[in-house]
């Protein structure tokens, strides 16, 4: 199966050349689709770099910083128009690290949707500061509460899915940001019917560069729960869309 990963960037010069290189070294002729949202740093620059000295890097340049949500949109939309089978998202600055690829693409070849998964049996949370922890898993746990999300790391950028999941739960009509959007994915694909697996990680602060995860937007994934709650009778608008797909039964 062709697979490609999809990388969000904003001011991750330390870290993007390394990266890339590292994936496209993998066993497993992986595509590199980087999104970068103008970043001052010269980010951008250096994703066209490697574009242009590797057919299989592909850099997407916008003109602003227009959002996670929206980044992965424009990445899923290059990867499904190439025809790549799995399509995977991970952060820049290695808190997903490209050893964790083989397996997450392994369980991708019986699964739709797969996440690294620090909240799993076997995964772990090293670097973080407490309240980081504290905000993150604070998330996680209300998502499973009220939506009754059954994975254990709902927020987790780490993921591999399935062309036909993508196709079927329509990421580009989702107008969530940051975790917001990574969560309404989720619930669009479980509620769909589709199969979603873990993969326990290591999630490791990062170590070059600055973070962009704040309170605020723990807060904001906070409000589309109760949004989604408040709308869970649109869900089985997906499980039709689902049912044509062989793919899309547990």
């Amino acid at each position: 199966m062709k697979s490609a990963v999809i990388i969000p960037t904003y001011n991750e010069c330390e870290n993007i050349a390394r990266l890339i290189a590292d994936l496209r070294s993998l066993p497993h002729n992986l595509s590199v689709i980087v999104v970068d949202d103008n970043s001052p740093d010269g980010t951008g620059a250096i994703a066209a770099a490697c574009a242009a000295s590797d057919a299989q890097v592909q850099a997407i340049h916008r003109p602003a910083k227009l959002g996670l949500g929206t980044a992965h949109i424009a990445g899923f939309k290059l990867a499904l128009a190439g025809g790549f089978d799995q399509i995977l998202t991970m952060d820049a600055d290695y808190s997903h690290h490209p050893r964790y690829i083989d397996g997450l693409l392994q369980l991708g070849a019986t699964h739709d949707l797969v996440i690294g998964s620090r909240y799993v049996p076997g995964g772990a949370v090293v670097g973080s500061s407490a309240l980081r922890r504290a905000l993150s898993r604070a998330a996680n746990r209300t998502a499973q509460m009220v939506l009754h999300l059954q994975a254990g790391d709902c927020t987790a950028g780490f993921r591999c899915y399935s062309s036909a999941v993508l196709h079927a739960i329509q990421p580009e009509t989702i107008r969530s940001e940051g975790y917001s959007f990574l969560i309404e994915l989720l619930w669009r694909a479980q509620h769909s019917g589709w199969r979603i697996s873990e993969l326990p990680i290591t999630f490791e602060d990062r170590r070059f560069g600055q973070s962009k995860i704040s309170a605020r937007e723990i807060f904001k994934a906070l409000a589309t729960v109760v949004r989604l709650y408040q709308n869970q009778g649109n869900a089985g608008n997906f499980v039709e869309l689902a049912k044509g797909s062989t793919r899309g039964s547990h």
